[in-house]
């Protein structure tokens, strides 16, 4: 039997875990997995509340479900309508075998957890009755979301421990819905904070200290507002070997938890190498309001592996990234190793596992967390930071650098080197999947051969499994949210791999990324690529030691390829599926498609004469410069052009026709910014909040905007600055991304960003380009550019009112193999029904108009 659908990610997902953890924990020193670390002492105050009782909910969704837009019935009930309680068997709905859904009572082990496997694709109520108003850090793990008083906030679903969200207790009863996680687990706290303001060490980011390295340190530290108002003008004083340094700390929001930057003070001492204690003081200004001590830092040799920090700019925050030094001390100019973890291992580790080689670095980036993005999204960004901060620092020979990974990190080696294909010059994918959807898809064929035990044992009875093989027929609103996912469909890239030698390495026996996934990329590749080796390591499972990935034949491909001069090339092909995310190969640019968010593609050919031809290409950048041969003439798509052999040439399709164009106009779309509303969150991104509205208008958008702060902290390991639309300018925040919450009558920072936009919003309206909608149930998200900027990106949460605002109460855009065009809009009804219920959905032109789009309508 065939499985049709690719979207049953929840059952399927436990399904893979299970699979991934049996294999995991046998083996390996490079793997993490869940709750391993996580954090059960409390050092931020007293316990006050265990919550040992509450009531769930299974509801278990087995039809089609968009990760863009997954049906949520049950927040919906408690969004919509605030005064709903829960009570046990009382019924919530009735599911599609004409079962009752009830809520039943539950309450915690040994372990003070809920734990149990029916609380697989469930939702746990709990109550706290309390008989003051008074300040409390909420503590839960194991769940996805949280909704606490009707507010959202983001979940812990990595069972880690490090949740703390302050909170204002009302008088009477508080209401917390939880939905659950990766595992049918999830404990619940409260805590009275010991201090209004004060630091925890839940979640560090440190470098290590290198004793040849003179120099200050970047790290991060959490530090807790549990208060109403902005907490202004403190400071992080760390304290490490006799010597301090003193950094101030970003301005703290109302009621929440940043994770802030520090500087560390250099060790040279020898005799300290190993770990060493380091004291951080925060300070008012007046006097310590907090001391915390960690042994966590270590002072190392930079000749033996270590880590590093840097601040991104994606959002200003310190993140790390961890090396294997070549152990030649004295040639310059060497090889470079970008290798990509898998999931649930963290980059330190990643390096760890590698024998130190002795002609380059081996280079080991975050993808933001062991988790993360799966190095798509911000996962992808991420290695790109590294990867040029790391060439800053170690200035390898450019024609030598290389890319390879193991499981999510061998996805991440088929997606990074079809992406960016002339950024390497050979690929190891190792136990490695090329797409995500593709493995996805190949795992949920799998459930048809799985014993019936098994199968209920996961919850899939017959009806369930005949309701997941339907196949589901999208509609034409559907495709166009799909379309902003096309860069992630690497196989649609497949012919870049034409760029570089590959190693396809992969165990015999992988039951975790079934070895069929690497013998169908070896058909794949025989059908055009002559430069690949395949290796099935004999009965290899998916880890089965370090050399599950530091595999000395890899290295030995790698040692002998090279990256192209541009003046030897001959032939070459590029695709892309957006010139935001790729836009080049070599010497030739993508800035402008046709058609947005489809593959755009160009071949080059050297023969008698220079012929390109391109797909899907509306604006081409030639580099004649490095071609370092003398031409006068192209012929492009079949136009002969007149050309200058020592000039950058731009080329411009109008109505079918190639003409020589002046260089790319910045304030039309292209590489610098080209859509899709994610790419809002980069570019060193500032959420600003509505505060021009009604008292529930300004509560719900600024704890809105935290949510998403919130959620980039948890995923990305990040820090982006919230701040009030009074607080906002255009020239203190000159050329930053802006993610803007509320509408043109509540955020008074709308018309200072978005008066240009096509699309207008106000309270019970929208204007989209002459279209007009009314009501108060509409919410919307879309992203324009910053006119005050050739650069900068405006992303905007908007809605009409009340009922709108909860409708686009979720940040699925923040989520990895989500999709999200340029213009999203959608009414309230898309909480119980799903994607099925957006209104429309497109992509602006490449001069950012309406007029010029691509939209599709329901």
């Amino acid at each position: 039997m065939k499985i049709n659908s690719k979207d049953k990610i929840h059952i399927l997902f436990f399904l893979l875990l299970s699979l991934c953890l049996n294999a995991q924990q046998k083996t390996g020193n490079i793997v993490e997995y869940f709750g391993k670390e996580k954090v059960n002492d409390i050092k931020e105050g007293k316990l006050l509340h265990v919550f040992d009782s509450g009531l769930s909910l299974k509801l278990q969704n087995v039809g089609h479900n968009s990760i863009t837009f997954p049906k949520d019935p049950v927040f919906s009930k408690f969004l919509m309508n605030p005064e709903y309680r829960a009570l046990k068997d009382k019924v919530f709905d009735i599911d599609f075998k004409g079962d009752e859904l009830k809520w039943k009572a539950i309450k915690v082990d040994s372990t003070n957890s809920f734990r149990d496997r029916s609380l697989r694709s469930s939702y746990v109520y709990l109550t706290y009755k309390s008989n003051t108003e008074k300040t409390v850090l909420f503590e839960a793990s194991g769940h996805t979301i949280a909704l606490i008083n009707g507010y959202p906030h983001e979940g812990d679903y990595y069972d880690y421990g490090w949740s703390l969200i302050p909170i204002t207790l009302k008088k009477g009863t508080n209401v917390f819905v939880l939905k659950v996680g990766r595992f049918p687990r999830i404990r619940a706290r409260l805590i009275e904070p010991k201090a209004k303001v004060q630091i925890t060490t839940r979640d560090l980011t440190l470098p290590d200290v290198l004793i040849e390295e003179p120099t200050d340190y970047l790290a991060a530290v959490r530090v807790i507002n549990a208060t109403e108002n902005w907490v202004k003008n403190y400071k992080i004083i760390s304290e490490i070997d006799g010597k301090s340094k003193e950094k101030l700390v970003q301005d703290l929001p109302p009621m929440s938890v940043q994770k802030v930057a520090y500087n560390i003070a250099p060790v040279t001492d020898t005799s300290k190498l190993g770990r060493i204690e380091m004291k951080l003081n925060l300070s008012n200004g007046k006097q310590i309001v907090d001391t915390k001590t960690t042994t966590n830092i270590r002072v190392k040799s930079k000749y033996k592996k270590y880590k590093r920090t840097f601040i991104s700019d994606i959002d200003g925050s310190v993140q790390y990234f961890s090396i294997a030094p070549t152990t030649n001390k004295t040639e310059d100019a060497q090889a470079m190793f970008l290798s990509v973890h898998g999931a649930s291992v963290k980059a330190e580790n990643q390096a760890n596992a590698y024998k130190q080689k002795d002609w380059g670095n081996v280079i080991a980036p975050t993808n933001r967390r062991p988790f993360g993005f799966a190095w798509e999204d911000w996962g992808r960004l991420d290695a790109l930071e590294v990867l040029a901060e790391a060439k800053r620092i170690y200035k390898p020979d450019e024609k030598r650098i290389y890319l390879t990974g193991h499981s999510m990190g061998g996805h991440g080696t088929w997606y990074l080197g079809a992406t960016y294909p002339d950024y390497f010059a050979a690929l190891g994918p190792c136990a490695g999947y090329p797409d995500l959807l593709l493995y996805r898809d190949r795992s949920l064929n799998r459930l048809s051969q799985m014993s019936e035990e098994r199968m209920k044992r996961f919850g899939i009875t017959p009806k369930v499994l005949e309701r997941m093989q339907i196949k589901h027929v999208p509609s034409s609103v559907e495709n166009m949210i799909a379309r902003a996912g096309t860069p992630s469909r690497t196989l649609g890239l497949i012919r870049n791999y034409l760029h570089h030698g590959i190693y396809v390495y992969h165990g015999e026996k992988d039951n975790v990324v079934p070895t069929a996934i690497a013998r169908d990329m070896r058909e794949r590749l025989g059908k055009f690529h002559n430069d690949f080796t395949y290796y099935e390591y004999p009965d290899g499972t998916h880890w089965y030691g370090d050399h599950s990935m530091d595999w000395e034949p890899i290295f030995d491909l790698f040692k002998n390829r090279t990256i192209k001069n541009d003046e030897d090339i001959d032939e070459l092909e590029f695709y892309t599926g957006s010139p935001g995310v790729s836009s080049k190969s070599h010497f030739i640019k993508i800035h402008q498609q046709e058609k947005a968010f489809k593959v755009s593609s160009f071949k080059f050919l050297k023969d008698k004469q220079y012929i390109i031809t391109t797909d899907n290409v509306a604006l081409l950048e030639v580099d004649f410069n490095k071609i370092n041969d003398t031409i006068n003439s192209l012929v492009l798509d079949g136009k002969p052009l007149s050309v200058d052999s020592e000039s950058i040439i731009f080329f411009k399709k109008e109505k079918g026709e190639w003409n020589i164009t002046t260089k790319s106009d910045s304030k039309e779309k292209g590489p610098h910014r080209n859509g899709g509303f994610k790419d809002a969150f980069r570019n060193n991104v500032v959420l600003v909040y509505a505060t021009n509205g009604t008292e529930e208008e300004n509560k719900w958008y600024y704890k809105r905007a935290l949510f998403d702060a919130e959620k980039f902290w948890y995923r990305a390991n990040g820090n982006i600055e919230m701040i009030s639309d009074r607080d906002f300018s255009l020239k203190k925040y000159a050329d930053r991304n802006v993610v803007l919450y509320g509408n043109e009558d509540n955020n008074a920072a709308w018309n200072k960003v978005l008066k240009e936009s096509p699309i207008q919003v106000n309270n019970s309206k929208i204007n989209f380009g002459g279209k007009i909608l009314t009501g108060n149930n509409w919410g919307m998200y879309f992203v324009v550019p910053r006119q005050d900027s050739d650069l900068a990106s405006v992303g905007v949460v908007t809605a009409t009112g009340e009922e709108g605002m909860k409708a686009a109460y979720a940040n699925h855009y923040l989520v990895n193999g989500s999709t999200f065009p340029d213009v999203i809009l959608f009414d309230d009804s898309v909480l119980v029904d799903g994607v099925s219920k957006v209104k429309c959905a497109g992509f602006f032109g490449n001069d950012w108009s309406i007029e010029h789009g691509d939209f599709e309508w329901k």
